[in-house]
């Protein structure tokens, strides 16, 4: 069975709400109208009421009758049927009546043969237990007629004003719903090849402006993730291509004639190296692959900030005096993280900073400890990073040299991404800024978070 739309739904919606008003007021209005008429009857009849206990007062007298005919004469839709007390007929004023009225003493409605009548029982002497009993008919046909054609007229107005509703609405909700349908189309075309859609929030109700801009943020975000998955792809593809390039070319050469044991063994050797350099490199891309799928599990334990610097700065001073290099740290700090995945945090940054710090260079960690966190500032002295370049800095093998790549994982461009996840792992925040005499990645760990 086929799903009703939702202009459909809101037509019929507003078609039921305005069928269920409109015929809610007309039923209070036939009711209000009933009711008028039925007191105009009631002021009408005891008004005769009063007319005729005067006319017929001496009931014996001679003029008696003369005084009811005159007093009938001027309603001629009243009747009068006059009953002793022990309900014998005296004096019906028109042989049409019926021959049997309603008893109850007050008032009532009768129909008789298509004839409506609002019937009066009223003793003609209040204060006379047996007094003759006075029954009063008003003809209410043509009342009764207008009413009925009220009510006729009522089902047709709820009727015309249901559909007329009913079309309105779905002129209405269509064009109300026009913005989901320009979604609808923006969504339908969006695929690998075409995330650049977007909607135009400023033209869209207050309702859904907001909906539009988060699916344009969505749209960016998509955009954004695949751009960078294309890039990693390529990337991966072309960081890998060199070395099995080398393995292949190795190979061959080394098995197009016999050699000697020792050519083997360093031709395998050579191999190895190419070997270890790209599983090290598939381990760090799993790495940041873990990271990107939030299953980096940091063992939080208090760490002495200052005795992980200075250790790792111990390692690398070997290398450092050979570069002609000063190593410094400044102040401390206590944090909670894990040590091997901070190791690896920090090591990479030292190991960035030996690489672009020139001779007679100066790398200094500041450690800056308060109430609410503890930031690390890694300095060294060497040329500006541009402006341009900063953003791009922890991108996964992105280099600012492509051809500053000397073979190992370390400097394949997944060292900050890297550094950033583990971070990031942490609660933490990594930046990165450049002056003419030196560059700074600064860390700031919040220990509230």
């Amino acid at each position: 069975m086929r799903r009703l739309s939702l202009s459909s739904r809101l037509a019929l919606l507003f078609a039921a709400c305005t069928a269920v008003v409109s015929l809610f007021a007309g039923v209070l209005f036939s009711r209000a109208s009933e009711t008028h008429f039925i007191e105009l009857d009631q002021q009408l009849l005891d008004g005769k009421l009063i007319g005729l206990r005067r006319a017929l007062h001496d009931i014996q007298s001679s003029d008696s009758e003369i005084k009811l005919a005159d007093e009938l004469s001027r309603q001629a839709d009243l009747s009068l049927r006059i009953t002793g007390s022990d309900g014998k007929r005296w004096y019906d004023s028109s042989a049409s009546l019926p021959d049997k009225l309603p008893q109850q003493p007050g008032l009532s409605t009768l129909n008789d043969d298509g004839t409506d009548y609002r019937v009066l029982n009223a003793p003609l002497f209040v204060d006379k237990p047996d007094s003759p009993q006075l029954t009063l008919l008003l003809d209410i046909t043509h009342h009764q007629h207008f009413l009925q054609r009220m009510q006729h007229l009522i089902w047709l107005t709820v009727g015309l004003s249901a559909l007329a509703t009913a079309l309105l609405g779905a002129w209405a909700a269509r064009s109300g719903l026009r913005p989901l349908r320009r979604i609808s189309a923006v969504a339908s075309g969006v695929s690998a090849q075409s995330l650049n859609a977007r909607l135009p929030e400023e033209n869209m109700p207050p309702e859904l402006a907001e909906m539009a801009h988060h699916f344009n943020a969505m749209l960016e975000r998509l955009d954004d993730s695949f751009q960078r998955l294309s890039a990693f792809s390529a990337d991966i593809a072309h960081e890998l291509r060199t070395p099995l390039s080398n393995l292949l070319t190795h190979t061959q050469v080394t098995l197009t004639r016999p050699r000697a044991l020792e050519d083997y063994r360093e031709a395998l050797h050579s191999n190895l190296e190419e070997l270890q350099w790209m599983a090290q490199l598939v381990n760090d891309m799993l790495y940041l692959a873990k990271a990107d799928h939030g299953l980096l599990m940091p063992q939080c334990k208090p760490l002495e900030l200052a005795d992980e610097v200075d250790f790792l700065l111990e390692f690398f001073a070997p290398l450092a005096e050979d570069a002609q290099i000063g190593l410094s740290r400044e102040g401390s700090g206590l944090i909670k993280g894990d040590r091997n995945m901070l190791r690896r945090a920090f090591s990479n940054l030292l190991d960035n900073a030996l690489r672009f710090t020139p001779p007679d260079g100066l790398i200094r960690v500041v450690i800056i400890d308060s109430a609410d966190s503890s930031i690390l500032r890694f300095e060294n002295t060497g040329d500006r990073i541009p402006d341009t370049l900063l953003p791009r800095l922890f991108d996964r093998f992105y280099r600012a040299d492509p051809a500053r790549r000397k073979g190992d994982s370390e400097h394949a461009g997944l060292g900050l991404a890297i550094t950033r996840s583990i971070v990031h792992a942490h609660g933490g925040e990594i930046s990165c800024s450049s002056s003419q005499q030196s560059t700074s990645f600064i860390i700031q760990f919040n220990k509230r978070a």
